[in-house]
């Protein structure tokens, strides 16, 4: 499939798809597999070494947590504490596993935005049983472990196996190249997914307040511009796309999982409405970018 016009089609039929079939939900389970798969293609092209980390991180980390403890205050203050929740979910969302695959998309540096995922999810999980009590009031110690399970099995798992392909076989490395539209085509379907399963969760919930619920959508889109702006700002000119996505681009799975077990629906919409609002800006991106090679 061809850059531009046609791939923002595609990702913005896959949202309205979504959202007018919340019934596809019951194949949500596969959403984990199609990133999966995608990181494998991905990985057999990336070598993550010593070299991918950057002090850079270390501010794109920074800002994460910043991100998180400044819109639950600034929630708190307007809305109360179902808005500040949902805003907190949303800003302290670690990067998306799948921000790499967008990356590549984008032409940007992958092992970079490798190394955002592998730090701010294992680093935010190690945190968040601190923070958490904080905002909730009661003490989430399980935290830890969900999140780096979810970590192990979505990022290391196709990481080794990509790095034993490439061992056995060499030539691997190269098929990245020849499987860019079918890792596409994954992305679109984990989209599909993605937005049907929110549309699912939304339709669900009845008896929502009307103005707390588009307070709840307002405030993610407003933590979602705030993060891609801020991670752009910190990449500077080394590292503007991939800083950015690594701190737009979030893990609202998690997030919208801990929501729902330690809060409640309502404040699960804030990751939620944040799953449209970064794959909406995703496509934009992706409209716009033209390789090298590109007509």
């Amino acid at each position: 499939m061809k850059p531009g016009p046609s791939r923002t089609l595609a990702i913005l039929t896959a949202i309205v798809l979504g959202a007018l079939l919340p019934q596809a939900y019951v194949a949500a389970w596969l959403i984990r597999w199609l990133v999966i798969t995608m990181l494998f293609v991905v990985f057999l092209q990336t070598r993550v070494t010593r070299d991918a980390f950057h002090r850079t991180h270390a501010y794109l980390l920074a800002a994460n947590l910043a991100i998180g403890a400044a819109t639950w205050a600034a929630g708190y203050f307007i809305g109360g504490r179902d808005l500040a929740l949902a805003a907190f979910f949303c800003g302290i969302t670690p990067t998306a596993t799948a921000a790499p695959v967008i990356t590549g998309f984008l032409g940007g540096r992958v092992a970079f935005v490798v190394a955002a995922v592998l730090l701010s999810n294992l680093i935010i999980a190690a945190l968040l049983p601190l923070m958490l009590p904080i905002v909730l009031g009661r003490p989430t110690p399980e935290a830890f472990g969900q999140v780096t399970t979810s970590v192990a099995t979505v990022m290391f798992a196709p990481l080794l196996l990509a790095w034993l392909v490439r061992k056995l076989h060499p030539p691997a490395a190269a098929w990245p190249k020849k499987l860019g539209n079918l890792t596409f085509a994954l992305w679109v379907t984990a989209i599909f997914l993605i937005t049907a399963n929110a549309s699912h969760f939304f339709r669900t919930q009845i008896g929502l307040p009307r103005t707390l619920v588009a307070e709840v959508a307002l405030a993610s889109l407003v933590v979602c511009a705030a993060s891609f702006s801020l991670g752009r700002l910190i990449g500077g000119r080394a590292f503007p796309r991939e800083a950015s996505q690594s701190l737009g681009q979030k893990n609202t799975t998690f997030t919208i999982y801990l929501a729902l077990t330690y809060a409640n629906p309502l404040v699960a919409l804030g990751p939620t409405f944040y799953v449209l609002w970064h794959n909406l800006w995703n496509s934009w991106q992706l409209h716009r970018h033209r390789p090298p090679d590109a007509p």
